[in-house]
């Protein structure tokens, strides 16, 4: 298949990327889904920076043979579907059609006769905020319609959904039904190293000790890597021996556009959750706070959909909670 030059105006809001680090099993997985598996609906999903839109943006720059037409928007400031999907046909060369269910069939039409990949990024702000994840503003509404047309009418195509939350769809939808699958991303591994290197910080023995302490988080490692190098002088070393988990500005406002988009009784059971340095129990949640059964079950699964909380693996009624954003926690919201 070859390239036309003109995808690359289709990617004009696609962001630059300057470094990637080893996501390599990650990119192979997305290869295997788009184009042997022909997987129509496809998450990348996990917290803010942990690398979603630059893996998926490196795929892309890796693969841009493999498709006919790949188009990138961003959600950042949602249009109403309508607009997308207008959007989306004027990119095609199609004279839109006046009423949504027309456009959608052109559209659809289009999917069916090319291979398009279509990555919608910052699918989150599509979202309610106060609210517990994954529940759609009231004028982006048809979007779940949409998704769910995706996945239900045959077509050829793939469309990629990069976001913080699970949206219901991912989450409901029989994926023996539909093929749809969800590509949950955690911090980086061995690949952390190249982070500092790049920083150019010193003791390089020291270094494993801050990985770990920043929970191999390359966003974490990058606004920590910058507070070294201009206060420690590059060296790590003289950092750990502060022997506490410092927060900057950058953490916190990372953090605080988190902490917006929560309901408050997600705020509770985190606040409740950060008292303890161990993993805690739903009884034990249960037990100290003055929450209905049922607000407080919700309530975490709405948080694990939020990649704010964990299971561990060896006991799945135990929940644990990040060190870094327990920290922030304690900082400004005790």
């Amino acid at each position: 298949m070859l390239f036309s030059d003109a995808v690359f105006s289709l990617l004009c809001s696609a962001p630059k990327i300057i470094n990637f680090y080893n996501r390599e099993i990650e990119i192979k997985t997305l290869l295997n889904w788009t184009l042997n598996q022909n997987t129509p609906l496809i998450s990348v999903l996990g917290l803010s920076g942990i690398g979603k839109t630059t893996l998926v943006k490196r795929f892309v720059d890796l693969n841009l043979q493999q498709f006919e037409v790949i188009i990138w928007r961003s959600l950042k400031f949602p249009k109403s579907l309508d607009l997308l999907i207008h959007d989306l046909l004027n990119v095609c060369k199609q004279e839109a059609k006046e009423t949504i269910d027309n456009k959608l069939k052109q559209l659809f039409n289009i999917l069916k006769n090319k291979k398009y990949l279509i990555i919608l990024d910052d699918l989150e702000n599509i979202f309610v905020n106060r609210q517990f994840a994954g529940q759609y503003k009231p004028e982006y509404q048809d979007y779940k319609t949409f998704l769910q047309m995706i996945t239900e009418i045959e077509h050829q195509s793939c469309l990629i959904l990069i976001s913080q939350e699970k949206c219901q769809e991912m989450i409901s939808l029989d994926s023996e039904l539909y093929p749809i699958h969800c590509l949950e991303l955690s911090g980086l591994d061995n690949a952390a190293t190249e982070i500092l290197k790049k920083q150019g910080l010193k003791n390089a023995e020291n270094w494993l000790e801050l990985i770990n302490l920043y929970e191999n988080h390359p966003k974490y490692l990058q606004y920590i890597s910058i507070l070294i190098e201009e206060v420690f002088q590059g060296e790590v070393s003289e950092f750990i021996k502060e022997n506490s988990l410092i927060l900057t500005e950058d953490f916190k406002s990372l953090f605080d556009s988190i902490w917006m988009r929560l309901s408050e009784v997600e705020k509770e059971i985190l606040l409740k959750i950060s008292q303890y340095d161990q993993p805690i129990s739903r009884d034990e949640i249960k037990q100290s706070l003055s929450l209905l059964s049922t607000d407080i079950i919700n309530g975490l699964q709405s948080l694990t959909r939020r990649f704010l909380l964990k299971k561990l693996e060896n006991d799945q009624k135990l929940y644990t909670l990040s060190t870094v954003f327990r920290e922030y926690l304690r900082i400004y919201h005790q």
